[in-house]
C-alpha cells in the first residue's frame, strides 16, 4: 500500500484540476507520496508547488477523507490516500513530471481516463458535497 496525498483544487465554476503524469493515459489529482517524516498536509503543500507550481498555505487545506483504492500507474498496488480541498486562485503549469493539465466540471460524465481514486471516491465526495443540504467544497 503506497501512502500518498492530493489536492482537489477547484476554480470559481466549481471544476476540479487534474493532472497526467508523463508516460502515463491516466489523469489524476495533485499530489504524491509522502516523504519520511512528512504529513499528508506537509506533502500536499510541497506537491501543489513542485508539480503545478501553486503555492497553498496549510490553512487553505479543507480535509475531504481519507481513500484507499487502486493504484492508476501501478500494477497490483493500493493507494491510501489522504485528500484536501483547496481554492485555484493561481494559474496552474505543468512541471516535474507534469505532462497535461485538465479541468474537470464536476458535473459532466466522468471521462474514462481517470485514475480509480479520482472517479470512484473523490469525485462522488465533491458531488455530495455540492448537493443540497451538503457542505460545499472548499472555496479560500
Amino acid at each position: 500500500m503506497l501512502v500518498i496525498t492530493a489536492v482537489c483544487f477547484l476554480d470559481d465554476d466549481g471544476a476540479l484540476l487534474t493532472v497526467r503524469k508523463r508516460g502515463t493515459d491516466r489523469f489524476m489529482l495533485v499530489g504524491g507520496k509522502l516523504e519520511p517524516g512528512e504529513t499528508p498536509v506537509q506533502a500536499a503543500v510541497r506537491e501543489a508547488h513542485e508539480e503545478v507550481g501553486l503555492r497553498v498555505r496549510p490553512e487553505e487545506l479543507v480535509p475531504l477523507g481519507e481513500f484507499d483504492a487502486p493504484a492508476a500507474n501501478e500494477a497490483a498496488t493500493w493507494v491510501r490516500c489522504t485528500v484536501f480541498t483547496a481554492a485555484l486562485e493561481q494559474h496552474p503549469r505543468p512541471l516535474a513530471e507534469i505532462a497535461e493539465l485538465r479541468r474537470l466540471p464536476l458535473g459532466a460524465a466522468l471521462p474514462e481516463d481517470l485514475a480509480p481514486l479520482l472517479a470512484e471516491h473523490v469525485v462522488p465526495a465533491l458531488r455530495r458535497r455540492a448537493a443540497p443540504g451538503g457542505a460545499a467544497p472548499a472555496r479560500g
